[in-house]
């Protein structure tokens, strides 16, 4: 399995499309491109069994935000506050940028 292009960010608004947390809105966290993945606040929460450890004495079970797969998410607009597929513009100073499919305004900075 390659990597594909990644047009997902940090500090981007996604909507989740699949899973346990269908609908809900988040911030990315971490892309890790790796494995086509990124890690969204509040998101795919598990608890996990941790052993004592010296930061960490009592061990226990804390809860942890795992990655969930790029093509899960949708990339919220900022302006007309819809899910939507990511486009690549040319600016005439030739700096490229992300736009929405469906208003063709920037996202992001």
């Amino acid at each position: 399995m390659g990597t594909m292009k990644i047009r997902i960010k940090k500090d981007d608004k996604v909507k989740i499309l699949t899973g346990k947390d269908k609908g809900k809105i988040g911030k990315v966290l971490k892309v890790v491109k790796k494995t086509n993945r990124v890690v969204v606040e509040n998101i795919n929460v598990v608890k996990v069994h941790q052993k004592p450890t010296q930061a960490n004495p009592q061990g226990g079970i804390v809860e942890k935000t795992m990655p969930i797969q790029i093509s899960n998410l949708m990339v919220m607009c900022n302006s007309c506050v819809k899910p939507t597929r990511i486009g690549m513009k040319q600016l005439e100073d030739g700096k490229r940028v992300r736009i929405c499919k469906k208003c063709d305004q920037q996202i992001g900075s």
